[in-house]
């Protein structure tokens, strides 16, 4: 059951986990106020001093940073300047940057930087945000280009972090990804065969309207929920992508029955129609995009089914859809052996953006499960039953990823 809690005259929703009650606006520490731009832009203090005052004095009590953000700087910024507050009154959420470490013949390095041990990158991490334990504490992106370094048992981050959770040096454990669902699902049952994926208690997802297909978030939601693991979402604007639709896709949202609420608002609406999502972070960077967004989570205020069927049109708009349902049935007689619907997923995604982590997901296939393996045997057609015609569909991709 969500509360509703009064700041300074200011309302915020929050929502339970575990014994915690959970702002459901987080603040994401990655996109602060700064003079440039990308993750290792400068942090301009004074207005990113600003807003952290603003949002703590107007209910927001949930902070995640990591290792990376800010070329270091997003983790010492945001201790520093929280420290002035009760410690109790505010969570503190980091990451370990496995997606970051080279490890080989013993050595450990992360950005060029040696270590000895996991626990000395930890360390540092607890040192830089100068707090005693972390709140909330992850491994940064479990996927495709990083399954290895996270269980390989050589190197042992996953046993790292189970024993500071011991000490209670990390009071809840979880893991971010923006891998596929399948490398969600393998990781869980690495956890399992450890006997320790009752020690991960939730997941830091990339969801939004767009990825709730696009990406299969709606999948991978329903993975971690059927594994009792709550669900924390980031980038639910796409990188600010869907706080400014353009073209036919702005047109829609004029024409929806609320043409006045911001395009950044049907986003946060949709993830509150959602079950099992405690806490939404948003990269804020400007005092404007903080209020507005606070404002959004004053209340709640799902969409409605014709507004759900509305951003379906919206998003069909924006993206060229292969209408595959993952039956599977085209694989029974492929001679190449390739997951087919995980390729024309991949290719739906493509077709919207070739982002960084689909870049990092097709680098992390064989050449024999690459779209280029299709020899076009036609094979697979007859038993496709939405009829796509899917050696034209993998011939497509497969340009897409050689340009």
């Amino acid at each position: 059951m969500q509360h509703i809690k009064n700041h300074g005259g200011k309302i915020m929703i929050y929502k339970p986990f575990k014994n915690l009650q959970l702002s459901s606006l987080g603040f994401g520490a990655m996109r602060f106020s700064s003079s440039g731009s990308g993750h290792g832009a400068p942090i301009d203090y004074p207005r990113a001093t600003e807003m952290l005052e603003y949002a703590y004095q107007h209910g927001i009590n949930f902070y995640d940073t990591s290792y990376f953000y800010h070329d270091g700087d997003s983790e010492r910024f945001l201790g520093k300047t929280m420290a002035g507050v009760p410690r109790d009154s505010w969570y503190l959420s980091s990451k370990l940057p496995g997606n970051l470490m080279k490890f080989a013949d013993g050595k450990l390095e992360v950005s060029g930087k040696s270590f000895d041990r996991p626990l000395d990158v930890f360390d540092f991490q607890m040192e830089r945000c100068g707090t005693d334990y972390f709140d909330f504490f992850m491994l940064h992106n479990v996927s495709e280009s990083t399954y290895d370094i996270y269980t390989n048992e050589k190197l042992g981050l996953v046993d790292c972090l189970l024993e500071q959770k011991r000490k209670g040096r990390i009071r809840h454990l979880g893991f971010s990804t923006h891998g596929r669902h399948d490398t969600i699902a393998k990781f869980l049952d690495y956890l399992a065969a450890k006997g320790c994926k009752d020690q991960f208690e939730f997941s830091l997802v990339q969801v939004n309207y767009m990825d709730w297909t696009l990406q299969e978030a709606n999948k991978k939601h329903a993975l971690l929920t059927e594994n009792d693991m709550a669900v924390f979402v980031m980038e639910p604007l796409r990188g600010g992508k869907l706080a400014r639709l353009e073209n036919e896709a702005a047109s829609i949202l004029q024409s929806s029955l609320r043409p006045s609420d911001s395009h950044a608002s049907w986003s946060f609406r949709h993830l509150q129609s959602l079950d099992n999502i405690p806490v939404v972070l948003s990269g804020m960077s400007s005092m404007e995009q903080l209020k507005e967004n606070i404002a959004t989570f004053s209340k709640h205020d799902p969409i409605t089914p014709e507004e759900s069927a509305l951003l379906d049109k919206l998003v069909a708009s924006m993206a060229d859809f292969i209408p595959c349902t993952s039956c599977g049935y085209c694989m029974e007689e492929c001679p190449q052996k390739l997951d087919i619907p995980t390729l024309l997923t991949m290719s739906n995604e493509a077709s919207y953006a070739m982002g960084w982590f689909l870049n990092a997901a097709i680098r992390a296939l064989k050449d024999n499960e690459k779209p280029s393996a299709c020899i076009s045997c036609g094979l697979c057609n007859p038993l496709c039953p939405q009829n796509i015609d899917i050696p034209e569909a993998l011939a497509k991709f497969s340009k897409i990823i050689e340009s």
